[in-house]
């Protein structure tokens, strides 16, 4: 540690003595960019990695790592490290020019571009730092996600022990997700605010329902981050929480006024104009000509996946409607119907009741929280799959809906299909050839059926049961 330190000051020192020396040219002298390399980015994946390695130095110096925490921490540094070298090594980075010009225009009091499909909150709070040019906006962004990135870690890790995982089973399932992931991939490389989303998701389920207020605030931000997670609520509204759904109507509005209080309405109007162009765009009517339907074959949305059959087949384009919208239909049946199963059987999350004064027992339905639990895996697909867009990078909502899927497989033939729908959502690059590409429409609607099997089940799989006892009395090895 005490070297760790040394070398630490005598970085910062060289590097404010070449500051005071020469300026901010006197670099130049030092430092050289190579070809198909961004400097800034790569300085500071290598300032995290130098940071990153400090940190551990420390977490062993003091002791801080345990046989309960030393899976988990040990997985945490190997994704750091692991997707440093990773995102070093880009130079173009995806949706981050979407945020810079809808920043930049309301920073101006110009309407949202149509390219910025969110509401406002996003490009709200980013118009503050565009002044500091577009190198600089990107160079935020990207270390602002990495920090995500790393909080994401430590959530599922969080979250998956909430579920029922042992320490050691949570910490190797959430490593090895991390490590090999395209949506998260994508995400990351598209500097997309998919990952915030999911994040602050996570914590208002951590925090439910001790810290309601909080919980309520974190699901709201989220809402006003990406507009999907509206469909999470529901899973809070099965709690008959009266409380948290007035502390989240709250938090909606002061998070509203926020944006309202610097840019005024019309971004709210701009934001649901875009939302009414993209629906009628991705969805053809009888009026439609057949030689302007087009498709883009790694969005995997019902929209996309039924455009291409009307130019094919010479059919009429509103049968692209009826198909997306019955399909969709069908979707929403299916999520809530499995919805209501799990909970009624509380197949992903049953805790021991606890013990009432009277030394009497409870039921478990009447513990805050677990409608909550139950209900969250299959409402996280129909948030995925019902929006009119469905980018690769939209996969990583249904991280929980697969993951805790783990604790219901049992047989050969189950552990066979879900491997393939994980294959699907998960590793398989994204690439564009119908219908083959699809593969991220399929793999969720797998899942579902799944769950589906799991809620005639009475007790969890005993593989799954066994392999998390076992891992659990492993000797901690000197840790």
């Amino acid at each position: 540690m005490i070297l760790w330190s040394v070398l630490t000051v005598l970085i910062a020192a060289s590097i404010l003595f070449i500051f005071l020396r020469w300026g901010q040219k006197g670099f130049g002298l030092f430092i050289e960019q190579w070809p198909l390399e961004y400097l800034p980015i790569t300085l500071a994946s290598v300032t995290f990695t130098w940071l990153l390695l400090g940190a551990l130095i420390y977490l062993l110096y003091a002791k801080r790592v345990n046989a309960d925490n030393g899976w988990g921490v040990g997985g945490f540094f190997l994704v750091g490290f692991t997707y440093l070298n990773i995102l070093s090594e880009r130079i173009h980075y995806g949706d981050y020019t979407y945020y810079f010009e809808a920043a930049a225009d309301l920073l101006k009091h110009k309407p949202l571009p149509d390219t910025y499909l969110y509401p406002p909150l996003w490009a709200t709070l980013l118009q503050f730092i565009v002044p500091f040019g577009e190198d600089n906006f990107l160079l935020i962004l990207w270390i602002a996600n990495f920090l995500a990135l790393l909080l994401f870690y430590i959530l599922l890790y969080r979250v998956l022990k909430h579920y029922g995982f042992s320490t050691r089973l949570a910490a190797i399932a959430t490593t090895l997700f991390v490590l090999v992931n395209t949506p998260l991939f994508r995400t990351i490389f598209y500097v997309q605010v998919n990952i915030y989303a999911l994040d602050l998701a996570f914590l208002s389920l951590l925090l439910y329902p001790k810290r309601s207020f909080l919980s309520a605030l974190m699901l709201a931000l989220a809402v006003h981050l990406k507009s999907s997670p509206i469909v999470l609520v529901l899973a809070f509204l099965l709690e008959l929480d009266w409380r948290w759904l007035g502390w989240f109507v709250l938090s909606l509005i002061l998070v509203a006024m926020f944006t309202v209080a610097i840019d005024g309405f019309y971004p709210f109007i701009d934001f649901l104009q875009i939302a009414l162009r993209l629906s009628s765009s991705t969805s053809p009517t009888i009026t439609t000509p057949i030689a302007s339907i087009k498709s883009n074959f790694h969005e995997t949305s019902f929209d996309s996946f039924f455009r291409p059959f009307i130019p094919f087949l010479h059919l009429n384009p509103i049968w692209a409607r009826i198909w997306t919208y019955a399909s969709k239909a069908i979707l929403l049946a299916a999520s809530l119907f499995v919805m209501f199963q799990s909970m009624r059987r509380e197949i992903f999350f049953s805790p021991s009741p606890a013990p009432l004064p009277t030394g009497e027992g409870r039921k478990s339905e009447e513990i805050r929280g677990v409608r909550l639990a139950n209900a969250l895996p299959p409402l996280f697909i129909l948030m995925t799959l019902a929006s009119p867009v469905v980018w690769e990078h939209h996969g990583v909502f249904v991280a929980l809906s697969f993951l805790i899927l783990i604790k219901r497989l049992e047989t050969p033939a189950e552990w066979t299909i879900f491997g393939f729908a994980y294959f699907l959502e998960f590793i398989v690059p994204t690439f564009d050839f119908f219908p083959w590409s699809y593969g991220r429409l399929l793999a969720p609607l797998i899942v579902l059926w799944l769950m589906w099997k799991a809620a005639k089940k009475q007790t969890p799989s005993r593989c799954f049961t066994a392999f998390n006892d076992w891992l659990n009395n492993l000797p901690a090895f000197g840790i």
